[in-house]
């Protein structure tokens, strides 16, 4: 240990420099996380879920918002070539998918990438991944909350005759005061999910199989006012629109990551989460790329720039009635509300692992012994997201939280391939085949995402970043546990 009384020495500089990389790139050995699997701060983590409710909330987190929504969002982007934009945001999380797959088969834990990264690139880059993952996560409720809001207006327009007032309904930047309705799903939300892990899922699982049944009703009823002269100008935007509305649209493939934090509360996690996490992305993906397509077809792609809940506008035009609109808004409301549910469970998840590991405040670590659940977490995750919801606007919140999330898949991509080499011999429920190719792949498309996103939205993450690293130089770096573990 260096004399720090003592004169510096030519060596001395060096040493310490060789001292801080070393801190900053120490890594948890996996047989270590999963040994402190489920435990936490005054309880444990439940083993209740099934490969079935694990694929349920995988498929809740992904299939909402971004099909019932962010669809109006893409499409002036892409125009008709939206349903490419689909497939292209389909096969990046594909390749990520299956990294995700053999990762949680390997390591089962809470902290889905942040603790994939852990393990194989050190410290400070599981970090920045969890730091992402807060991003992705807390920032993506807000958005599905905005989302639901609209679609709460159309079904009450249809049922009462009466709407929320844009001040009661609408972000301060687009004419109102508060989103009252984001605040609501969101608090709901945290009431479930105080509950138990399971008897979320069972909740959620109800939900889903309502989104679906709505879903294939729209595809039943619009293809009805199916018209190919929409097709006519497949690409009116070229391929920068197809990239931009690409990155846009990878918002809504990032809920297979949720299954991964339930890592803990898994009852066969190294079987049962990797068919979870590619049964729900082959499910979403088929339904996405349907629903896009008979929605374009059914309405010019210019129709698309000023409309809310715009499926259910287009089953009204088409049918010329609304009670099909009302009903298609009804399901929505209710689907819309289980990515809030699914999303919000993996945020509060991932700060839990954080915790654990001494890089988030304890109070995000600490498990109900009723429950078994992480209870104080789940209410400070829950107000800040619902905050969040109530006051910015979709577009801001579906942008920033596609970079977050595409670099924590960037990381999970690399990930892999370094578990492969460092741990050979390591069992693995599911492997990506190919070897390094795939996750290359994915580590690829993940980057051209991320770079067809506007300079705001860049700006924005740089910012976010710049406070993580203050906070883990501050704080996590100094009260890591694996830290004190090696002193």
């Amino acid at each position: 240990m260096l004399d720090q009384s003592a004169p510096p020495t030519a060596g001395e500089p060096a040493a310490r420099k060789t001292s801080a990389l070393a801190a900053l790139t120490r890594r948890k050995p996996v047989e270590d996380l999963v040994a402190e699997g489920g435990q936490g701060e005054g309880g444990s983590l439940r083993r209740s879920l099934s490969m079935w409710q694990l694929t349920m909330i995988s498929i809740g987190a992904t299939l909402g918002t971004g099909i019932f929504v962010v669809l109006g969002e893409a499409v002036p982007k892409a125009g008709p070539a939206v349903t490419l934009a689909f497939v292209i945001a389909g096969l990046t999380a594909l390749f990520s998918a299956l990294s995700y797959a053999e990762l949680a088969g390997s390591i089962p834990v809470a902290g889905s990438s942040y603790s994939y990264a852990y393990a194989t690139m050190g410290e400070l880059v599981a970090w920045v991944c969890g730091w992402c993952l807060v991003l992705e996560y807390g920032v993506s409720v807000a958005a599905v909350a905005v989302g639901w809001g609209e679609y709460l207006n159309e079904l009450l327009d249809g049922t009462l005759g009466v709407t929320l007032p844009d001040a009661l309904s609408a972000a301060p930047g687009e004419g109102g005061l508060i989103n009252l309705p984001g605040l609501v799903v969101v608090l709901l939300a945290m009431v479930f999910l105080l509950g138990g892990a399971r008897e979320s899922a069972v909740v959620n699982t109800v939900m889903v199989a309502v989104k679906i049944a709505a879903l294939a009703l729209f595809c039943a009823i619009g293809f009805m006012g199916f018209k190919s002269g929409n097709y006519a100008d497949f690409m009116p935007l070229g391929v920068t629109g197809v990239g931009a509305a690409s990155a846009t649209l990878f918002f809504s493939y990032i809920g297979f990551d949720a299954a991964s934090t339930a890592g803990e509360e898994a009852k066969n996690p190294k079987r049962d989460l990797p068919r979870a996490i590619m049964l729900s992305l082959l499910i979403v993906t088929v339904l996405y790329v349907l629903v896009a397509a008979v929605a374009v077809g059914a309405w010019k792609w210019t129709d698309f720039a000023d409309s809310e809940a715009t499926l259910a506008a287009i089953l009204n035009d088409v049918t010329g009635k609304t009670f099909w609109g009302t009903l298609l808004a009804a399901g929505a409301v209710v689907s819309i509300a289980s990515v809030v549910l699914t999303v919000l469970y993996g945020q509060t998840r991932v700060l839990f692992a954080m915790s654990r590991d001494g890089l988030a405040p304890k109070v995000f670590g600490r498990v109900s012994g009723k429950t078994g659940t992480p209870r104080t977490n789940t209410v400070l995750v829950s107000l800040f997201c619902g905050a969040l919801a109530s006051v910015i606007p979709l577009g801001k919140l579906v942008d920033a939280t596609s970079i977050g999330t595409l670099f924590a898949f960037a990381l999970v991509n690399i990930a892999v391939v370094v578990l492969r080499y460092t741990r050979p011999d390591m069992p693995r429920t599911f492997k990506v085949v190919l070897g390094p190719v795939l996750p290359a792949l994915g580590l690829v498309f993940c980057v051209y995402n991320m770079f067809g996103l506007d300079t705001v939205t860049w700006v924005v993450f740089g910012c976010w970043m710049a406070v993580g690293l203050v906070f883990y130089f501050l704080y996590g770096m100094r009260r890591s546990r694996l830290a004190s573990e090696q002193k």
